[in-house]
């Protein structure tokens, strides 16, 4: 029995809203992401899932690195990091922020993807400065695809430094698409765009096929049938070659 109906019956109004109920095992969560559906409710709300249309994405040699970004990566005062303290990122995207009375983010939404993240599919970004976190981004990794699921800052552009060395990742050919759900005008700002939500299925189902190295996430033709199946990714990570400071990430970003 598939776990999530066809995207098709997705609502028009709630845009997306395909699916409520259910749980937020790895397995489900998996064979979600396979199909481009995520999770998203509030604390008291049931389970709800979706899959808008049109979807948010970032291809990344579209993404916009502004003058004050550039400004602030040439200064090279701050370090980068990945799945060093994904916890800690999924915290810090969680509180509270200015002007939101709450989160989205429930203690069992960071139980699920801290389970995803030690089983190898959801991933951490992480900005220092002076050995302090000040910025990063947190989501999972399906074949040449990265959802995003949320970012925080503590500094002016530590997330885009975040989102910046992610979309590294793809201009050096690790990654095709970065997933960004719903738009927004920061997204936007950043090079993120819509795109209908048959265009989306259709880069998906092509980029999760691919490894992002040849033994990392790569989805075999039976894991896509039955995702649920699922028993995590082995082997070298790509995570490894992000750059580890801003200067080094700005030098590479001009090749």
């Amino acid at each position: 029995m598939e776990p999530f109906p066809p995207s098709s019956a997705a609502l028009a109004e709630p845009n997306g809203l395909l699916a409520v109920g259910g749980d937020l095992s790895a397995e489900r969560l998996i064979a979600a992401y396979c199909r481009g559906i995520f999770p998203w409710f509030s604390e008291d709300d049931p389970i709800l899932w979706w899959t808008p249309n049109p979807r948010a994405v970032l291809f990344p040699s579209e993404f916009h690195m502004s003058r004050s970004l550039r400004r602030d990566l040439r200064k090279g005062v701050c370090s980068l990091a990945t799945n060093q303290a994904f916890e800690s990122v999924i915290r810090a995207c969680a509180a509270p922020r200015a002007r939101e009375s709450g989160t989205w983010i429930s203690p069992d939404m960071m139980a699920a993807y801290t389970q995803l993240h030690r089983m190898g599919y959801a991933h951490s970004i992480e900005v220092y400065q002076q050995e302090q976190l000040i910025g990063g981004l947190y989501g999972v990794a399906m074949g040449r695809v990265f959802f995003g699921e949320s970012m925080f800052s503590k500094r002016p552009n530590a997330s885009k430094t975040a989102l910046a060395a992610l979309a590294l990742l793809g201009r050096e050919g690790h990654i095709d698409l970065i997933d960004c759900q719903v738009e927004s005008d920061h997204l936007s700002s950043l090079g993120a765009r819509n795109v209908s939500r048959e265009v989306f299925e259709n880069h998906l189902a092509q980029a999760i096929k691919s490894p992002m190295t040849s033994a990392h996430n790569q989805l075999s033709e039976d894991t896509l049938a039955n995702p649920e199946a699922f028993t995590g990714p082995v082997g070298a990570s790509v995570w490894e070659q992000l750059p580890s400071s801003t200067t080094e990430l700005l030098l590479r970003w001009s090749r």
